[in-house]
Parts: C-alpha cells; sequence; structure tokens
C-alpha cells in the first residue's frame, strides 16, 4: 500500500506521455520538424534549453518510454558532437539509474523471494563479474537498455556500481549515435544511419567487449600473481593432487592427449570410493541381500531358512572385492597409460610449484603449467561429548575393523538416516545386529519426498530396522562396563546400550594441509571455483568432493573433464561445468534413485508442474520377480512431456534411471519414451508405461469424442 500512491504516479505520467501525444515529437520526423524552431530557441537561451532537453531524456529513460535513441540523435543535431555526447552521456546514465531503483524498489524482493534458489547462482555472477557483464552489454547493445535497467534492478548490483559502468559502457555507442545526429538533416529513417562508416563504428563496438575482456583478465593475473616469480619453463603440464575417482580421470585425460602429468597420493590409490565407499558397500549390500532372500525363500516357493555364515568371511568377501578392482586404479596401470604416479603428501608453494614429501621423510619440488585439487572428503565425526571414549566407527575406519571380527556386533547404532546411514542400517539388520538408526530430522532421507522417505522407513523397519527421527544424540557415557548413547527428543531423555556406533552424518571436503591457507585461496564448505572449476589462481583448478556441489562418484568424474581440459587447453577455449542433469541413487532394497527435481525441490523454488506416477506392483516383470513394489514418478512441465525431474523406488532404480537420465541430457520428453521399444518382460517396461499414463491424461477427449462418433457412423448406427 506504501508504494501504490508512487505507482499510480507513474502509470498517470506514462498515460499523460501517450494522451498528450508527445510520443509524436520524439520521432525522427518530429524531431526534424521541430528542429529549426528549437535551433532558434537554443541560440537565444543555450542553457535552459540546455536543461530542458537533459530532463526530458532522463525521464524518457527513467520510465522506459520509447524514443531515447531519437533524443540521442536529436543531441547530435541541436548541440553538436562535443555537448550532445556530454549531455546525452550523463542523462542517460542518470534516466536509467532511476529505472534500475524503480524495478529493485517495486519488483526485487518479491521476485527474489519467488525465485530465490534459481536467482542464487545469477546474484553470485553479479557480485563477481556483474561490473564486466553489464559493461559488455553497454557496449553491444544486444538487448534494449531500458530491459537491462529493469533487469538489472533485480539482481543485488550496487546501485553506483550500476552508474559508472552505464556512464562508462554507454559513452562509445553514445558518441557514434550523437555522431550520426549531426547529420540529421541527411537521415530519412532510423535505417539511415546505417553508413559504411557507422557500421564500421558498429563492428569495432562488437569487438571492443573481447578486447576489454582480454585486457581486464591481463591486469587481473597481474594482480592476483602479484608477490609470485612465475617459472620461465615448466616440469610438468599438469599436477594432480589426490587419487580418487576426480583425480585418476583428470590424469587419464591429461595422459591421452600426451601432456606430461604427475599424480600424487599420501594413502591409497582409488580414494574414498574403491576403499571406503561405493566398493566396499556395494559388495555387502549383495552379501546382506542373499541373506534376506534365504530368510524369504518361501515367496520363491522354496524353503526359508535362517542364514549360516561367518561374518569375518562376509568381510573378507568385501576385502577380496577391493583387490579384485584395485588394479583399475593401480600405480602400474596409471604408470603405463604414461602418469608419473608418486606417493607422498603434497602441498602447493605457489600457483606453479608443488612440494612432495615422502613417507621416508625426503621432500622434492614440481613445477607446473596448471594444478587439480582432487584431496576429497572424510567424514564428518559429530561433537559429542564422551564419543571417543566409548570408541565410533566411521565409513572410513568401519571395514577393515570389522573385518577383524568373528561376528556382527550385536546392538549396532547408526547416527544419520541419509543414504550411508540407511544402506548400512539395512545390511547389518539383515545379517543379524540388532540395529538402532537415529535421526536428528523428522524423517530418514530428508532431501526426498515425504512419500519416498516413507517407503524407505516401511522398508528398513521390516527387516529389523528400530528407527529413532526427530532424536538428537546427547552424550556418550560407559555404565557398568555398558556403552550407552543418550538421547533427546522433545524434552525426554532416552538410553541406547550399544556395541558399536557408526557415524554416518556426512562428509566434509578436506581443506587443510596443502597449501590452501597460505596462498590465500578461499574456502567455505569446499574450494571456491568458477563455473571453469578455477579458484582464486586460474592456473589452479578443483574437482570432486572437495569442490562440491555434489559429493558424488559419478559427479567427481564429471567434473574431472572439464578441470583437465580447462587446465591444459583453457588458453584457447573454456568449458563451464554442466550440473544440469545429476542422478543419484540410494542402494537400500529396494533402491531409491533420483534425477532432477522432486516435488519438494520444485515447490520450494516456485517451479509449476504435473505428476505422472505408476505403481511397479502392475508391471509383468516385477510380479514374476516377486519385486512387486515401489513406484515411478515422474515430473513434467505443466500440460507437455518435458521432463523436470524423475524419482523411481524400486528395485533396480539405479538401472531403470539412466534412460531418464539420457532423456532430460537431450531434451527428450515422454512422448519419445512411449515410442520406444522395450522388450519385454523387463523391469525397463515401467518407463514406457509411466509414459503412457502422462499421454492418457492429456488425451485430447474432443477429437476423441469426434473419433466415437467417427466409428459409430462406420458401424452404419
Amino acid at each position: 500500500m506504501k508504494k501504490f500512491p508512487i505507482i499510480a504516479l507513474l502509470i498517470l505520467l506514462v498515460a499523460a506521455f501517450f494522451g498528450f501525444g508527445l510520443n509524436d515529437y520524439l520521432t525522427l520526423q518530429g524531431i526534424k520538424n521541430s528542429q529549426a524552431q528549437i535551433s532558434g530557441l537554443l541560440a537565444e537561451h543555450p542553457v535552459v534549453i540546455g536543461l530542458v532537453f537533459m530532463l526530458a531524456y532522463i525521464s524518457v529513460t527513467a520510465l522506459s518510454l520509447p524514443g531515447a535513441a531519437v533524443m540521442t540523435l536529436a543531441a547530435g543535431a541541436f548541440f553538436g558532437l562535443g555537448w550532445g555526447t556530454l549531455i546525452v552521456s550523463f542523462a542517460s546514465s542518470i534516466g536509467a539509474t532511476l529505472a534500475f531503483i524503480a524495478a529493485r524498489y517495486f519488483l526485487r524482493d518479491s521476485v527474489q523471494k519467488r525465485f530465490a534458489q534459481r536467482l542464487s547462482a545469477i546474484n553470485t555472477g553479479v557480485e563477481n563479474e556483474g561490473a564486466f557483464y553489464l559493461f559488455t552489454l553497454r557496449l553491444v547493445p544486444l538487448f534494449p537498455f531500458f530491459m537491462i535497467n529493469l533487469l538489472m534492478g533485480l539482481t543485488a548490483m550496487r546501485t553506483w556500481t550500476f552508474y559508472w559502468v552505464s556512464q562508462l559502457g554507454m559513452l562509445a555507442g553514445t558518441i557514434v549515435y550523437v555522431n550520426a545526429g549531426t547529420q540529421l538533416a541527411n537521415i530519412s529513417s532510423l535505417s539511415g544511419i546505417l553508413s559504411l562508416p557507422l557500421l564500421l563504428s558498429f563492428a569495432l563496438l562488437g569487438i571492443f567487449p573481447l578486447l576489454a575482456k582480454r585486457i581486464i583478465s591481463i591486469f587481473q593475473k597481474q594482480r592476483i600473481y602479484k608477490g609470485f616469480k612465475k617459472p620461465r619453463r615448466f616440469e610438468r603440464n599438469l599436477i594432480v593432487i589426490g587419487a580418487g575417482a576426480a583425480g585418476l580421470v583428470s590424469a587419464y585425460i591429461a595422459a591421452a592427449v600426451k601432456a606430461k602429468v604427475t599424480l600424487i597420493e599420501a594413502h591409497k590409490m582409488g580414494g574414498d570410493c574403491l576403499n571406503y565407499g561405493c566398493v566396499p558397500s556395494k559388495a555387502l549390500i549383495k552379501s546382506a541381500k542373499v541373506a534376506n532372500l534365504q530368510r524369504r525363500a518361501d515367496i520363491y516357493g522354496l524353503t526359508p531358512c535362517e542364514p549360516q555364515f561367518n561374518f569375518k568371511a562376509v568381510m573378507q568377501r568385501v576385502q577380496d572385492i577391493i583387490k579384485k578392482i584395485e588394479p583399475h586404479d593401480s600405480i602400474e596401470r596409471y604408470t603405463g597409460l604414461g602418469v608419473d604416479v608418486v606417493q607422498g603428501y603434497a602441498k602447493i608453494i605457489n600457483p606453479w610449484t608443488v612440494q612432495i614429501s615422502a613417507a621416508d621423510g625426503t621432500q622434492r619440488e614440481l613445477t607446473s603449467r596448471a594444478i587439480i585439487i582432487a584431496a576429497g572428503a572424510a567424514p564428518i565425526v559429530p561433537d559429542i561429548p564422551g564419543l571417543a571414549q566409548v570408541g565410533y566407527y566411521t565409513s572410513d575406519t568401519l571395514w577393515e575393523s570389522f573385518a577383524q571380527m568373528d561376528e556382527v556386533p550385536r546392538r549396532i547404532v547408526l547416527l544419520g538416516g541419509g543414504p550411508i546411514g540407511c544402506e548400512l542400517a539395512q545390511c547389518f539388520a539383515r545379517l543379524g545386529a540388532d540395529v538402532t538408526l537415529v535421526e536428528r530430522n523428522g524423517r530418514v532421507l530428508p532431501r526426498e519426498d515425504q512419500d519416498v522417505s516413507e517407503f524407505a522407513a516401511q522398508k528398513l523397519q521390516a527387516d529389523g530396522v528400530t528407527l529413532l527421527c526427530e532424536h538428537a544424540a546427547v552424550a556418550c557415557e560407559i555404565t557398568d562396563g555398558q556403552k550407552i548413547l543418550r538421547l533427546s527428543a522433545a524434552g525426554a531423555e532416552t538410553r541406547i546400550p550399544f556395541d558399536a556406533i557408526i557415524c554416518a552424518v556426512g562428509r566434509r571436503a578436506r581443506l587443510t594441509g596443502y597449501g590452501l591457507e597460505e596462498l590465500g585461496i578461499e574456502t567455505q564448505r569446499t574450494v571456491n571455483t568458477n563455473e571453469y572449476l578455477q579458484t582464486l589462481y586460474p592456473n589452479i583448478y578443483a574437482a570432486g568432493d572437495v569442490a562440491g556441489p555434489y559429493q558424488f562418484t559419478h559427479v567427481a568424474s564429471h567434473q574431472a573433464w572439464y578441470a583437465a581440459v580447462n587446465a591444459l587447453f583453457g588458453g584457447f577455449k573454456k568449458f563451464k561445468a554442466d550440473y544440469r542433469v545429476i542422478p543419484r541413487t540410494t542402494f537400500i532394497d529396494p533402491e531409491i534413485a533420483r534425477v532432477g527435481l522432486n516435488e519438494q525441490e520444485a515447490r520450494e523454488q516456485g517451479i509449476a508442474f504435473e505428476i505422472t506416477r505408476f505403481g511397479i506392483d502392475d508391471l509383468d516383470r516385477a510380479i514374476a520377480d516377486s519385486q512387486a513394489e515401489g513406484f515411478i514418478k515422474v515430473l513434467t512441465v505443466p500440460g507437455k512431456d518435458k521432463i523436470l525431474g524423475v524419482t523411481i523406488a524400486a528395485a533396480n532404480a539405479g538401472e531403470l534411471l539412466a534412460e531418464y537420465v539420457l532423456a532430460m541430457k537431450y531434451n527428450l520428453g515422454l512422448n519419445k519414451i512411449l515410442g520406444t521399444i522395450h522388450a519385454y518382460p523387463t523391469m525397463a517396461e515401467a518407463n514406457k508405461y509411466v509414459a503412457g499414463e502422462w499421454k492418457r491424461a492429456h488425451a485430447p477427449q474432443q477429437v476423441l469424442q469426434w473419433l466415437a462418433r467417427y466409428h459409430r457412423w462406420q458401424r452404419g448406427e
């Protein structure tokens, strides 16, 4: 209501502008008709006419009215090149800033609130490089200036920055137009100003942003690298720190294009995924699934039995599988590919030099044109009093520790109801442990939709997992020789006895110990990078868990391509990392897989959507396999088959998701999936059936009614 009077006044001014026919004066013919009269007044009252013209120009641009281009020509005709340029330069910048302020005052808060998540990347870009983007737009008017004024007002750009960049950026174009206006008598239309000299002027304007960007880049580099002496020659084209997924792929790509690359790893080749994460957990999941099938054998017409197994043998199988996959990531393999693999601790001591400390205490230094940080992440250990005293496990320590046990711990507490916690809880419950899963949030898998979380909770509970959601760990203690976890929920305290406690509350990027602090490379939860995965220093990149925003092995490999290619060939062409289509899978049984948006994310971002759902209990292959449970949920643009996101809760969900990942990557809709032949009987047919559900819901009812009439006519009815 406070803004209403101002809005009413602005509407009144715009209405008056058109109502009194003032727009007729701001045409080329109108200016030419009044040229003689205005020139006479100008000769008598130069200062007054100059101020009136300037105020009129400010009003036109502030209200985003048509006619600014014609007024710029008029300035050249009336005031000449010098005074005309001066008047228009300030008037256009002041008017644009007023329009910018108006858009900010009336619209920014509501727009930012409604589209906060989608605009966060734009706000970050404006904060980092907004001045240059605005400068480029001002130099080459790809978009109308009034639109730039309004759109920039919706961002977080500072008003003073907007003003001075606009003043500077529009100057070259102003000179060109004002100069054209000095020949107003010879111009019959706006297209008439496009003479050969003028076309050449605009061509130079088009080239200038590229030159300006290059010049700015040079100055930025000089400022960033100030105080460091760049080597005249380099021993390597690329040094990669960390031999996990991101590091291995980066080194592989560099070697494949014949670059000289060194890969430095302080611990085990293969990183977290091979040694502590994806590989061992999936091996254990399979063993637990087989044990569960033995108990449920009656659903297949077989005699059920309680599985008999040696827990040490189960854990030894996990280690054996790691060893079978190890050669894929081994020193020998990568050395054979042409990678110089070095075991040791790396520390970046300047933007081109890495110090390597070997286990025997020896040190050496290597210089490189580019460096990729791929140091990965480590488990988060919550700050719980007494936790260290009772002893705890993480995903990094439980595999080797549990391998030494003859039996699975009888009572296991898992802290964290995310994917890792849920997977491990179900596994150990199926292997005979009494498992309690503690989650601070109101449900497990809180990033998924409510129905997906409920589905997962039901499956975990069916396998004997006790779920304690909305419970916070208060302390650990040993009472009468028994380990106790104290929990708090709604003001009440619960005491849970346990034999083993596993922390699965998330992972934190490794940010210390290899020189980031000394070099001033900014970090928050991850290493700060731009869209090309460059850090503060353009030749130092980060990829994988240490860079974020996702902690998935497949995203680390995906980022590694961008980091390696940009590091080696960025002088010619750089590529922005693409996160548009990121799949993820939680490997409980049945699996939960997702790509793109789910319902809660779409609502949070204010994105309109439709839901199409297909129940797996209606799928022939699922029924034949006695796995007829779960669903596929597809979010689409309202009225269209464009896929916004897919969630699958079903057996083999991770495999079923691949078709949707491909479809979203290449902008294929549900109609394309429906028109694709799927082998029968397979689980993949579910993808076709959900597309069929969408098609039925969007069938043209009017056309179908006419077709019914046509067929009745064909039958002679």
